[in-house]
């Protein structure tokens, strides 16, 4: 009995101790999934605290990157061509743009410099709870993208994208006027490059066809869009000129604010692509860039001489860049007039008329001879008319008594 009650004994010994190692080893794990429920609830209570984290989906970026790469690259292009080969490499780089792509990345590149102002995007981020709240607000911009230029900060925001813009236009605009002005130098007798400039383009037919550019869609440098998307959600990273302006603005400002606004909700992410694509459409700089790539296929197409390929390339990209930017962008200057002023016009009294009173002492002596009365001349009276009697007339005689009178 005694081995059979032992083996029995050490059985249940080794149950307990196998349970025991069982219960050992399901505790990390049990550990474990408390844990993990406790960060998911922790996370679910600071989300509806401060709501969803600011979101802006990968198209945004790359379109602001598309844009303000050809802008900053344009703008470092400069007058002095030494060659045809170097005016035909600048024409290149200029002319295969589309202009929609550049239209649509204007916005973009605004948006994520709204994104730069923590004053914009903290106003705009108190709505961001309670979810009704969030969802009303992000309806309403959708609905009309005017309403984010009401919501706080916005001034700020608009400002610092007008500033910016200002930036780059200021630099386009003077790439503008050294290549501009090089192709009036480049023809003086002077200059040792007119022996070329004023020769005939070697393939005129061939760079004309390049700049059609044949729908081919431009792609933005990959860390310059690294850059920007990390910007936009960040807040930081990009050198920023600050302001403040009020509203009314254009309309690429408020698309820009909306598009930030719906990205400081949260509403601006890759499930959200139809509204932030929407947004990125401006009819104004659109149409203006749309017209100066036909007017560079046009002064190309027309273009005889080198040098005319470069009034080209500084009239019909730079400065229609710089144009079309400024117009659809920058709000024209405001002239502030102070209030009309209104005094009361007092009348001054007339001016006293002297009246001088005659001198006693000099007045005129009386006159020593009374006059006498008038004299009035006699009227002649009218002679009687004289009566005349014509003498008695003695009639003629006639020519028979003549005969017979023997007068003649």
């Amino acid at each position: 009995m005694r081995p059979a009650f032992l083996r029995a004994s050490l059985s249940l010994a080794a149950l307990a101790a196998a349970a025991s190692m069982a219960a050992g080893c399901a505790s990390p794990t049990a550990q474990a999934e408390a844990e993990a429920r406790a960060q998911a609830e922790q996370a679910a209570a600071e989300y509806a605290l401060r709501g969803p984290s600011i979101a802006l989906n990968q198209s945004v970026a790359d379109s602001a990157a598309t844009y303000i790469a050809f802008a900053r690259d344009m703008a470092t292009i400069e007058g002095g061509f030494e060659s045809p080969e170097a005016i035909q490499a600048a024409l290149a780089r200029a002319s295969s743009y589309d202009p929609e792509q550049l239209s649509r990345g204007l916005i973009a590149y605004a948006s994520i410099l709204a994104l730069q102002s923590p004053e914009f995007v903290q106003g705009v981020r108190q709505f961001n709870t309670p979810e009704a709240t969030r969802q009303r607000i992000v309806a309403e911009i959708v609905a009309d993208p005017k309403r984010a230029s009401r919501l706080p900060g916005a001034d700020a925001a608009a400002g610092l994208i007008i500033a910016s813009l200002q930036t780059d236009v200021e630099a386009l605009s003077r790439a503008a006027n050294s290549i501009e002005n090089d192709a009036y130098n480049i023809q003086n007798p002077w200059d040792p490059r007119r022996a070329w400039a004023v020769t005939q383009i070697a393939d005129r037919q061939g760079r004309l066809d390049a700049a059609h550019g044949d729908g081919e869609a431009m792609l933005p440098p990959a860390a310059l869009t690294a850059r920007l998307f990390a910007a936009a959600h960040d807040g930081t990273g990009l050198a920023v000129r600050e302001g403040r302006r009020a509203p009314p603005y254009p309309p690429v400002v408020e698309n820009a604010l909306s598009l930030a606004a719906l990205a400081a909700l949260g509403a601006a992410g890759e499930n959200a692509r139809p509204n932030t694509d929407a947004l990125q459409f401006d009819w104004t700089s659109r149409t203006c860039m749309q017209m100066a790539k036909l007017n560079l296929l046009q002064c190309l197409a027309a273009s005889r001489p080198n040098y005319e390929d470069i009034f080209c390339l500084g009239r019909h990209v730079v400065r229609d860049l710089s144009t079309c930017t400024r117009g659809a962008a920058l709000p024209a200057a405001i002239v502030t007039v102070s209030g009309l002023t209104t005094t009361e016009v007092v009348e001054e009294p007339p001016a006293p008329r002297i009246v001088i009173a005659p001198d006693p002492v000099l007045s005129p002596p009386a006159p020593r001879i009374a006059p006498g009365p008038a004299i009035t001349p006699a009227t002649p009276a009218s002679p009687a008319p004289t009566r005349l009697t014509p003498p008695p007339t003695t009639p003629a005689r006639s020519l028979t008594e003549r005969l017979n009178t023997g007068a003649d």
